[in-house]
């Protein structure tokens, strides 16, 4: 399931999603906030322009979006469901918990973007032909 050549590879390991071998993010997961979302221009390996167009992750935007909503949800479902907190208490810890993930939201997204727009090549089939 987790195996190069699939979009859960790219998106997991924070690769390239043309060849699944080039880092797509300059840092490792970090919670400094000037180092969170920073990539690289073009992917080491096979010279993928990551910013295919100006602003092209402005989209991500909705991606962030649909994942802050959904986890705001769970957060509320098992704060209500679990552990029966109040109604302040629940918004609290939804607060709490979306502050706590904001850096691998912002990441995710920002993968899971450029991976709808951009399929996996095997180059090492391409160079062999």
């Amino acid at each position: 399931m987790l195996k190069k050549g699939t979009k859960l590879y790219s998106i997991i390991k924070g690769k390239c999603p043309r060849c699944h071998e080039g880092s797509f993010f300059k840092y490792g997961f970090t919670f400094n906030p000037n180092k969170i979302t920073h990539l690289h221009e073009n992917c080491s390996k096979c010279n993928l322009k990551y910013m295919i167009e100006p602003s092209f992750f402005y989209g991500a935007m909705y991606v962030n979006y649909a994942i802050t909503v959904a986890l705001s949800i769970i957060t509320f479902l098992i704060g209500k469901l679990i552990f029966h907190l109040t109604l302040l208490q629940s918004f609290i810890s939804i607060i709490i918990a979306l502050l706590v993930l904001a850096p691998i939201n912002l990441r995710l997204s920002r993968i899971l973007w450029i991976n709808m727009f951009v399929s996996y090549k095997d180059l090492k089939k391409k160079n062999t032909k």
